[in-house]
């Protein structure tokens, strides 16, 4: 049962880190300050598809994360 939970683990963990390292910033840093302010702030919608996307898998493999990690402690 712990090999499968270490899998579990091993599994999860790339994928929240691919997920994480796929998503968008929300914050454009110094780029807001200059001329592509406007682009920032009315050139994309929120609620993209992608972007929805990518938020529910991080989601669930952070959750399924934290469940083997609990396990394997246990």
């Amino acid at each position: 049962m712990a090999t499968f939970f270490s899998v579990l683990m091993l599994i999860s963990s790339i994928v929240l880190i691919v997920s994480i390292l796929m998503q968008e910033s929300k914050q454009e840093g110094l780029g807001s300050i200059g001329g592509g302010a406007a682009d920032s702030i009315f050139g994309k919608s929120i609620g993209t598809s992608r972007q929805a996307l990518l938020r529910k898998i991080t989601i669930v493999a952070s959750v399924i994360f934290m469940i083997s990690a609990v396990a394997l402690a246990i």
